[in-house]
């Protein structure tokens, strides 16, 4: 329900828009109601916030960084810690800079010597799935499978300790997922993962390794290398983002397909079709709904007239839903073509690990198809977050 906003008669609706936690079990009925009524509306939540929902006003500000500041932080509420994640936190042009050293770690290219390694940890994953219980009857939990996958591959390639994943998927939990309910734990869970990478890097220092902390630690960046302050907020933010969205999209691919026979019966039957189904899972149930901005300096979207020092959320969520953008935008289409979402956002600051995400997606729907090619849910369970995902294997 929208109204207007009160003391404010000159600054749109107000809408009590939340994209954390249970709110999310509705939210694509709240898009369509924002789109409709109130595109850019007023939220009292997190300190107050405007939001914009439409396609090309969340373009307009992912690529007007004079007005759409990312400072002090992309992420509302804070990931547990008020340190810049650089280079999420970092307005250009200082921005460009940090990119120039991350970006060759993730080109396509590079992303593309992960695949067999990537093959062999799904491969591993499924094979410590448990076996039918009762017989005849088999159901498993593959919400582990989702999370640990993608733990293991980048975790791997950045120097992360393979037999640390599961602590790894325990601070991302208190993290990612706590801190809306209670701030404390995602900081006392912070601190933890700050000192885990300052005796990481340390020991990287002393002792290097083929992986990217040691890469980076020997970088150009700007005419120095990076000190360690930088390094520790760098790696904090390699460790939440590449763990936590991969696994929501590799998750919520399996909860739709359990649902869907028909799409499921034509990705096992044609694993060509899984690029193009990840796309249509990461536009219609992108694993990061919505990203902060703080203004700059006064401005106007939509006829709403924002002032400086304002937050602004870009529903990157709702944008993909844009029925101005996307035909039938509700609907999970697996060979929509084009696809032009912002899952991975755009501009500047488009996401640093989109192409191994992709990999790691592609790779877990092609190996769990081809060894299950039928299954379906075993008990209810909501599209996102971190509890089970029961599937039953059908003969």
């Amino acid at each position: 329900m929208t109204r207007q906003a009160h003391g404010h008669p000159a600054r749109g609706p107000e809408f009590d828009f939340d994209f954390h936690g249970a709110p999310l079990d509705t939210i694509f009925d709240d898009y369509k109601t924002m789109h409709r009524d109130c595109p850019v509306s007023w939220s009292d939540r997190y300190d107050g916030f405007w939001t914009l929902t439409r396609f090309d006003d969340v373009n307009r500000a992912e690529h007007d960084w004079d007005t759409f500041s990312v400072a002090p932080s992309m992420i509302l509420p804070p990931f547990g810690t008020d340190r810049p994640l650089i280079p999420l936190d970092i307005d250009p042009p200082a921005l460009t800079a940090y990119r120039q050293v991350l970006l060759p770690f993730f080109t396509p290219k590079q992303m593309d010597l992960l695949l067999p390694r990537t093959h062999e940890i799904a491969d591993r994953l499924l094979d410590e799935l448990p076996p039918e219980n009762p017989p005849g009857e088999r159901v498993v939990d593959v919400s582990s499978y989702a999370r640990m996958l993608p733990a293991m591959v980048f975790g791997e390639y950045c120097g992360f300790p393979m037999d640390d994943a599961a602590q790894f998927d325990r601070w991302v939990d208190d993290i990612v997922f706590a801190r809306s309910d209670d701030e404390s734990v995602a900081r006392a869970a912070a601190d933890d993962v700050y000192d885990y990478f300052r005796s990481l890097i340390a020991l990287r220092r002393r002792e290097p390794g083929p992986d990217v902390i040691t890469a980076l630690l020997a970088a150009d960046h700007a005419g120095r290398p990076l000190d360690d302050e930088e390094m520790l907020d760098i790696c904090y933010l390699l460790f939440v983002a590449g763990l936590e969205t991969t696994a929501g999209t590799i998750r919520v691919a399996l909860w739709h397909l359990a649902q869907h026979p028909d799409d499921l019966v034509r990705i096992a039957a044609d694993p060509t079709l899984i690029p193009a189904a990840t796309e249509e899972y990461l536009r219609a149930l992108s694993p990061v709904q919505a990203m902060a901005r703080t203004l700059k300096q006064d401005t106007e979207i939509g006829g709403v007239e924002m002032q400086a020092g304002e937050r602004v959320v870009l529903a990157f969520g709702a944008a993909n839903r844009d029925p101005e953008v996307f035909e039938c935008p509700h609907d999970v289409q697996l060979d929509r073509s084009p696809n032009p979402h912002v899952a991975f956002g755009v501009g500047a600051h488009r996401c640093l690990g989109s192409n191994l995400a992709r990999r790691e997606v592609n790779v877990a729907l092609e190996v769990f198809t081809s060894r299950f090619p039928r299954f379906e849910l075993a008990e209810p369970a909501p599209w996102h977050g971190v509890g089970p995902l029961k599937l039953r294997i059908l003969p």
